[in-house]
C-alpha cells in the first residue's frame, strides 16, 4: 500500500521535528556541521526551526501516520527570523563558521529547493520517502517549478535520480562530507 501523505501543520512540527533527528542521526552532513555534544538534541531543535520556517515559506508534507516528512523552499524564501538565526548559532556552536564557509554552488533563480527529507528508520524501505517526494514534485510541477537540493548520502542520489533529478556539483568540502548538488526542471505532463 502507498503511504499517505499530508500537508503539515504547526501541530505536526515537534513530531516531524523527531523524525527527522532519527533519520539523520548518522547523515554526513549533520555529523559534520553539528558538534557532538547534545547531538541529538541540537539536531531535533534545529530540525523543529528549519521546518517552521519551511512551514511558512514553502511546503511541509508528512506521512499520514507521521513516519516521514519532507519540506520545499519556495524560491526567494528568506533567511530565519534574527531570533532564529540566533537559536541556530547557538545550537551550531563552533561549526557554524565551517558550515558558513563550505561555497556550496547557488540555486538557479526561481527554483524551490528540497530542504529537506527524511523517513523513521524503522520504515525505511516502504516507500515512504517516494510517496513524499513524489507528491511534493507532483506539487511543484503544476506550477512548472525547477527543483534544487544538496545531499551528501550516495544512496540519496540514487533515490533523487529515480525522481527525475541529475547530479549538476559535486563539491569536496575539506575536513568534510562530499556534497551533491541535484537538479530536477519541471515535469510536463
Amino acid at each position: 500500500m502507498t503511504p499517505s501523505v499530508l500537508e503539515a501543520t504547526g501541530a505536526d512540527i515537534p513530531q516531524a521535528a523527531r523524525v527527522l533527528a532519527s533519520a539523520f542521526e548518522e547523515y554526513p552532513w549533520t555529523r559534520w556541521t553539528i558538534p557532538a555534544e547534545e547531538y541529538s538534541e541540537r539536531l531535533e531543535a534545529l530540525q523543529a526551526i528549519y521546518l517552521r520556517h519551511a512551514l511558512d515559506h514553502g511546503i511541509v508534507l508528512i506521512e499520514r501516520d507521521g513516519h516521514g516528512v519532507a519540506a520545499f523552499l519556495a524560491p526567494g524564501a528568506p533567511v530565519p527570523s534574527e531570533a532564529d538565526q540566533a537559536r541556530i548559532a547557538v545550537l551550531m556552536g563552533d561549526r557554524l563558521a565551517a558550515l558558513v564557509a563550505t561555497g556550496l554552488p547557488e540555486h538557479p533563480a526561481g527554483a524551490w529547493e528540497l530542504a529537506t527529507i527524511g523517513v523513521d528508520p524503522a520504515r525505511w524501505g516502504q516507500g515512504v520517502a517516494s510517496s513524499l517526494l513524489s507528491d511534493g514534485l507532483r506539487r511543484l510541477d503544476a506550477v512548472g517549478a525547477t527543483t534544487v537540493l544538496e545531499t551528501s548520502d550516495p544512496r540519496n542520489v540514487t533515490l533523487y535520480s529515480r525522481h527525475g533529478f541529475a547530479v549538476e556539483v559535486t563539491t569536496n568540502i575539506p575536513s568534510g562530507p562530499v556534497v551533491h548538488t541535484m537538479r530536477r526542471p519541471a515535469q510536463h505532463t
